[in-house]
């Protein structure tokens, strides 16, 4: 297992209580997973040194939590036929790595997406004149991968040409913002969708909604996540058909037609828009932090459906998911998803009964468990209702206690009356 995140921890969670689980190492890990296997020190993106410990300790499988290591190639320089990489290789991560090739996709394939342009920086004065010309608010986004916090929603012409200019020529987002897509703002609401994938059949995953702004009532800058529900209340049965009609397999059949091999998972961004769905971003990963609230749901075996990605046999399997609703409430330090403190003592988290706990940016430091990261803890609870999982979830929140915590009280309210 690769990775370090809250995500990482609610994968490693459910690989562990398999029955086809022998042993489970995690790179690098953090404190919350130190009872569900072994750590080791390796860095995700040192291929060279993976492919040593899979050979030396007989690795069968490795699964990648973020992006950063399959869109670098995970999967051409590791696999081999002891150890099979889980996701897709370097060409079928772009979906992700790439906002400006996964929305030509799009386009090419005919699957619902907010209409586009992309500009590099030799084109700033071309990327002025059309923001300039644009209805507002108008969307700009980091065409590379930026962690989830290279999207900006402009709802001001100088602002939007502000970002612009911070994005192509001042490199604020490094390397992702070498390339600028921008999009037209659809209005509505948005969900995440995740399938498991071989390439033609697909299992879906409980559908879940994350909440990205820092602000109560959705306001302040994008974070990599403050929470997230599952289920969400308009994802009807007549609203998935439209999804797997008009963008699941559109996706996969034209990945097929392009020649790009894909099995492992693919995270669909949708927003309903008016009943009909459209795609604003792939990911070829699951989601943080909404793999927190998915995972709970789901009875069935992962570890069984990722075995049969790999040997065959998935078109046969069913999945399984709980009834209850589940609600993930993220501790987060103070100044993120800007400038913050770490090493901050945390305390509480033995008084969270009813709540998993999954670590997103903890340590140990001479025994004592501090903050190493803007994400803290992600509070997970299971419920009949999603007012209940919430409720859960929120009152375990305020037990743990560090310098600065911050965590957002208005998760999945927004759904509780529909």
């Amino acid at each position: 297992m690769l990775g370090s995140g809250g995500r990482e921890h609610a994968i490693a969670w459910k690989l562990s209580g398999s029955p086809l689980m022998d042993t489970l190492y995690m790179a690098p890990g953090n404190p919350g997973m130190a009872d569900l296997g072994y750590f080791t020190d390796l860095n995700p993106l040192d291929f060279e040194g993976i492919k040593k410990f899979c050979a030396e300790h007989h690795i069968d499988l490795i699964i990648s939590g973020p992006e950063a290591a399959l869109a670098a190639g995970l999967k051409e320089s590791v696999q081999n036929e002891q150890t099979y990489v889980l996701g897709p290789g370097k060409k079928g991560a772009q979906l992700e790595s790439s906002k400006a090739f996964a929305k030509a996709f799009m386009l090419k394939h005919g699957i619902p997406t907010a209409a586009y342009r992309a500009f590099v920086a030799t084109e700033i004065l071309e990327a002025k004149s059309y923001i300039q010309s644009h209805p507002l608010p108008i969307v700009l986004k980091a065409d590379g991968l930026a962690a989830g916090k290279g999207v900006v929603i402009c709802s001001t012409t100088e602002y939007a040409l502000q970002v612009c200019e911070e994005m192509l020529l001042k490199n604020t987002y490094g390397s992702a913002g070498s390339k600028m897509v921008v999009e037209s703002f659809l209005t509505g609401i948005e969900v995440s969708v995740f399938i498991l994938t071989d390439g033609t059949s697909y299992v879906l995953l409980p559908e879940a909604k994350d909440y990205k702004k820092i602000g109560v009532g959705d306001t302040g800058p994008n974070t990599g996540g403050m929470g997230a529900v599952s289920p969400v209340p308009f994802f009807t049965p007549e609203f998935r058909e439209k999804v797997e009609a008009q963008i699941i397999k559109p996706t996969l059949r034209g990945l097929a037609a392009d020649s790009i091999p894909y099995d492992g998972f693919i995270f669909f961004g949708l927003i309903n828009v008016n009943g009909d769905p459209f795609v604003i971003e792939y990911n070829v990963r699951l989601g943080d932090p909404e793999t927190q609230a998915v995972l709970p749901r789901l009875e069935s075996d992962l570890l069984e459906m990722i075995t049969k990605v790999q040997k065959g046999g998935l078109s046969d399997f069913a999945p399984q998911f709980i009834e209850d609703a589940c609600a993930t409430v993220v501790c987060v330090s103070e100044g993120y998803p800007g400038t913050y403190s770490t090493g901050l003592t945390i305390t509480g988290t033995e008084h969270t009964e009813g709540s998993l706990l999954f670590h997103a940016g903890t340590k140990i430091v001479e025994d004592e468990l501090v903050t190493a990261g803007g994400r803290v803890l992600a509070v997970t609870s299971l419920g009949d209702t999603l007012e209940e999982a919430v409720a859960i979830s929120l009152l375990n929140a305020e037990e743990i206690k560090y310098t600065g915590r911050f965590y957002r009280n208005d998760i999945g309210k927004d759904l509780m009356n529909e």
